[in-house]
């Protein structure tokens, strides 16, 4: 839960690197990305995107959750329904949370294993 608290010295550096912090108001959210506040509480409500909440109860995002929700309106301009397009996001994002965790172990991704690398949907002709 976010506070009011003052950041203690060397935890600010950490505090602006983490792309987890709630730190975006909503209408600041919806600023930086070109939404509305209604379009993030939409995502809410669609269970993407759990904002924290300040002391106040003001919705707090992250830069994170902004990244999804920016996302998000990208797959509704192309003609996808929210559901769908949280959907993709979900996993998307659990994606490339699995490959960090891959090389964060000391793996890596072959381009047979990386998602990233289209599949061949045809057979090879000789």
């Amino acid at each position: 839960m976010l506070d009011n608290r003052t950041i203690p010295e060397g935890q600010m550096n950490k505090t602006f690197d983490d792309a987890d912090y709630p730190a975006y108001s909503m209408g600041r959210a919806a600023d930086i990305i070109g939404v509305t506040a209604a379009f993030l509480r939409s995502l809410g409500a669609a269970g993407l995107i759990e904002p924290e909440r300040s002391l106040g109860g003001h919705r707090r995002y992250s830069r994170h959750q902004l990244q999804l929700a920016t996302r998000v309106r990208q797959l509704l301009d192309e003609g996808l329904p929210l559901t769908a397009a949280c959907r993709i996001v979900t996993l998307e994002d659990r994606l490339e949370a699995a490959r960090r965790q891959i090389v964060a172990l000391g793996g890596t991704l072959t381009s047979d294993e990386d998602a990233e690398v289209p599949t061949s949907t045809r057979a090879a002709i000789p």
